[in-house]
């Protein structure tokens, strides 16, 4: 357990080990308060002496009372501390990873650190924190009488032999039970994520069946370690009551033999129980002890994504933008997805991205935002590689509209004002710019209007509207579009091509992926991607009319579907 002792818990941790101490000491007070009574008080019939033994015990339970309370609240905010530090580096890591792969990102970095947080919340940890104790109690025991001692000393060996045990065979059943409610909770998550094609084309029944024989096999793991922990816990409950059977028995023959008085049977029968209490607990608790130790293990491994707060800002950028020689996806025995790709655009040029499916264009627009790396060449924006940008202060400079539009639930501003401090003039400026401002304001409530999860209540144009507005706020120097208007209806074609129009006038540097004429002609420069590499590029109108020539020279395929010529570059 070293990692309850990293500088960030240390002193949390420190103050819940002295509020241990004092708590464990006042917690012989009743075991000797006792022995006075029957060995003092009896003998003498003193009342005042039985009054005055009386309140010292009140006073060291009522010290003992708050030092509990005192040592659960240092271990909460103990866990408190951690979460508020490893919860954003582990969400940092869960965002970077989902967008460099989509499909395999994952929240168990989360879930660890809400696992370390509870347990440092439980009693497990508090047992933890009471079981070194128990070699204070054999000696007071030992000190009372040398055979009780040695008694307690041997009940004590068994019990901890026992908690040796309940550890070496849990371990592994702990592990297999949280590795198959990981399978079964990522495979839910899946499910969820296409729950419209799987209610849709009726794979329901399917779907609860594979879910259903992993969530089996977590639920056959989960009860082997149930049974395990439960075991365990009766055993050492019933050698615990054993032990203080046996010291009760053996104080009464050493009473009876005059070798103790009925003090020292009494008090060292409720040492030795208090003194096996904790131990007893953590074998209960052993399983949440496991996990706890296996999270912060997996935590240790993950690479953490944390603020460079001491990398030096780098001024406003222009909208220059270098892309050169780029290479990405270099896997054994198969093509890369970008080959060299490479073209410089100087600020208020925009460029257009055109080609068949599959051919590159939305890996070329991540690895040209900095959230793929390639494995060869670089992105430099006014010279700078973009790589090396601090991504919020890169944010700022940057507007891009995804491919697949995300709204966050909210209200239209707070999409808009990028989940940020909602700027009402900067908003309302974003949204005009991308002629949405009439749109927003025939909303229910306008640009207050609470969209749901995903923007749910609004239509797919009004999503993808709203988006261009969240891509053009704050007056970006680089805006990249990916299929801009795939749900536009005339309407939002126009206000788009307006838009395109207006940040030609700004100086703003625009990259677009797209496939109708009609919006690639109002661009610059067009480019066309297939398999990876550029095939062709030049002024759009010139592309345009070769792109057209060639459609109109090619016979129609027999299979459309499976042709990937340069007919299908505006398809």
């Amino acid at each position: 357990m070293r990692w309850l002792f990293v500088p960030q818990l240390r002193p949390f941790v420190l103050l819940a080990a002295g509020a241990s101490l004092v708590l464990n000491l006042a917690l012989l007070v009743p075991a000797l308060y006792m022995l006075q009574v029957f060995d003092r008080v009896f003998t003498s019939r003193s009342l005042e002496t039985l009054a005055m033994l009386s309140i010292i015990a009140l006073v060291a339970l009522a010290l003992g009372y708050c030092m509990d309370v005192a040592r659960s609240r240092a271990l909460a905010w103990a866990g408190r501390a951690l979460e508020r530090r490893l919860a954003p580096a582990a969400l940092t890591s869960v965002l970077r990873q989902s967008a460099a792969q989509p499909d395999r990102a994952d929240l168990d970095g989360m879930r660890d650190v809400t696992q370390l947080r509870r347990f440092l919340s439980g009693n497990g940890i508090q047992a933890l924190f009471d079981a070194p104790w128990l070699p204070v109690y054999l000696l007071v025991i030992g000190a009372m009488h040398p055979a009780l001692g040695a008694a307690a000393l041997g009940g004590a060996l068994l019990i901890l032999a026992l908690a040796v045990l309940s550890e070496r065979l849990t371990r592994d059943a702990a592990d297999q039970a949280l590795a198959k409610s990981r399978v079964a909770n990522r495979h839910a998550e899946r499910l969820t994520r296409n729950a419209e094609a799987i209610i849709g084309m009726g794979m329901t029944s399917a779907a609860l069946n594979g879910w259903t024989s992993r969530h089996e096999a977590q639920l056959d793991a989960q009860a082997r370690i149930a049974a395990l922990n439960a075991r365990f816990s009766a055993a050492a409950r019933l050698v615990r009551q054993g032990l203080q059977i046996g010291m009760l028995a053996l104080g009464a023959w050493l009473v009876i033999g005059a070798h103790a008085s009925a003090g020292i049977m009494i008090a060292a029968t409720i040492l030795l129980g208090r003194a096996l209490q904790p131990v007893e607990l953590l074998i209960g608790g052993w399983k949440q002890l496991i996990e706890a130790r296996g999270a912060w293990r997996r935590l240790s491994e993950r690479s953490w994504v944390l603020p460079d707060t001491d990398r030096m800002a780098l001024p406003a950028p222009s909208g220059r933008l270098e892309v050169d020689r780029l290479l990405f996806g270099t896997v054994a025995n198969r093509p890369p997805l970008i080959k060299g790709v490479a073209f410089t655009l100087e600020p208020g040029t925009s460029l257009g991205i055109i080609g068949p499916s599959a051919s590159g264009k939305t890996t070329l627009v991540r690895l040209i935002l900095g959230i793929w790396k390639p494995q060869g060449g670089v992105v430099r924006l006014d010279g700078a590689d973009i790589a090396r940008w601090d991504r919020d202060a890169l944010g700022v400079h940057i507007g891009y509209l995804p491919q697949d539009v995300e709204l966050f639930a909210g209200t239209v501003a707070e999409n808009i004002a990028r989940l940020g401090p909602v700027d009402a003039e900067r908003v309302h400026a974003a949204a005009r710019l991308a002629n949405a401002h009439d749109m927003i304001l025939r909303l229910a409530d306008g640009y207050d209007t609470q969209i749901g999860e995903s923007g749910a209540v609004l239509s797919g144009g009004q999503r993808q509207r709203i988006a261009l507005a969240r891509a053009l706020y704050g007056d970006p120097c680089l805006v990249v579009l990916d299929e801009p208007n795939a749900n536009l209806d005339a309407e939002g074609e126009l206000a788009l091509r307006a838009a395109l129009g207006a940040l030609k006038e700004r100086g703003v540097t625009v990259i677009v992926v797209g496939h109708r004429p009609a919006l690639m002609a109002r661009l610059d420069r067009l480019a066309i991607l297939n398999d990876g590499a550029i095939e062709a590029s030049g002024p759009a109108n010139e592309i345009l009319s070769r792109l057209s020539t060639v459609t109109a020279q090619t016979p129609v395929p027999v299979n459309p579907r499976t042709s990937n010529g340069p007919q299908e570059a505006l398809a």
